[in-house]
């Protein structure tokens, strides 16, 4: 098992195009570099899923590690809006935080279980630019 992480780390699916693009939001709207990042085919983001005790193989399986806890579903994007910093991220991640959970997580797995069909697949896992490589874990 891995050591916990100091900084939050966000595990993703790195062949899902829309996981791809949150990353991609998330690298551009995280301006103090706060989050890390591990796609789940990854060894450290394997091994984080399993420590949290998520399937790593699971269409579901979407983790953010912070202060030595696992946070998933809409739980953890409401978290991860708010640790933006910014007025409107963090304004955003209150409101899905609002919403009753009922409601926000069954749309939310519902839109995991069907984002290849969705949004397409890549046959390569996200590649981070040279500038980002220092944010991802191996």
């Amino acid at each position: 098992m891995t050591a916990e992480p100091a900084t939050p780390v966000i595990v993703f699916d790195g062949v899902c195009l829309l996981c791809s693009r949150w990353v991609r939001f998330l690298l551009k709207h995280d301006r103090a570099a706060r989050y890390r990042f591990a796609a789940m085919q990854s060894e450290s983001g394997r091994a984080l899923l399993l420590a949290h005790g998520l399937d790593p193989d699971s269409p579901l399986s979407f983790l953010l590690v912070e202060d030595d806890r696992g946070h998933t579903d809409t739980d953890a994007i409401a978290r991860i809006l708010r640790g933006l910093g910014a007025r409107r991220w963090r304004w955003l991640g209150r409101a899905v935080s609002w919403l009753p959970r009922r409601l926000r997580d069954p749309a939310y797995r519902f839109v995991a279980r069907h984002r290849y069909r969705i949004f397409g697949r890549s046959r390569c896992c996200f590649l981070p630019t040279p500038e980002q490589r220092t944010r991802f874990m191996p």
